[in-house]
């Protein structure tokens, strides 16, 4: 399993790398196919200091990919956060391939050689409405009165269609499409 680690406003120690590798090293044990493993380790100045710090993670295996973020006011108590989800993760997939019988083989560590993709997306609501062209602004008052995190509308200072949503730190981020 390929391990990268980085850090993000904070240097990752050999301590921490350690300590990184420990943890999500014993995943294997119930996914051994793990192919990657990207941890992003990151500290944030935030008014709570139990969310200082910020671990994402993310596995790639065999006909899986899982991701997992978790906060803590110490580095070794989120990465014990993400390694535990990932872990409950993992088993769950696990779970699921083996009562579809596709599991059999993968759990036990011999790699196949189709590639099974287990998430097949569906679209199960259609939801149309009518766009009134409006200000980012007022775009941000109608998605707070409406309670959404996210807004789509009809920029009336660009003429293009706009997504505005609300982020993590409490601020708003706006999506311009542009054509590729």
């Amino acid at each position: 399993m390929e391990l990268q680690i980085t850090g993000q406003n904070i240097e990752v120690s050999s301590e921490v790398r350690r300590y990184v590798e420990r943890k999500i090293g014993k995943l294997t044990r119930h996914f051994p196919n793990i192919i990657e493993s990207i941890v992003e380790i990151n500290q944030e100045k935030t008014r709570s200091p139990r969310q200082q710090f910020v671990v994402r993670t993310s596995v790639i295996g065999n006909g899986i990919r899982l991701h997992s973020q978790e906060r803590g006011e110490d580095l070794f108590q989120a990465i014990d956060k993400v390694a535990s989800a990932l872990d409950r993760q993992l088993e769950r997939q696990k779970g699921k391939l083996y009562e579809k019988g596709k599991g059999n083989s993968s759990t036990r560590g011999e790699l196949k050689t189709e590639t099974v993709n287990p998430f097949q997306p569906e679209v199960v609501k259609v939801k149309r409405f009518a766009i009134k062209p409006m200000s980012v602004i007022e775009a941000a008052e109608q998605m707070v009165i409406l309670g959404h995190s996210f807004f789509f509308f009809l920029n009336t200072d660009t003429d293009e269609f706009n997504v505005l949503y609300q982020r993590q730190d409490g601020n708003y981020g706006l999506i311009e499409p542009e054509l590729g």
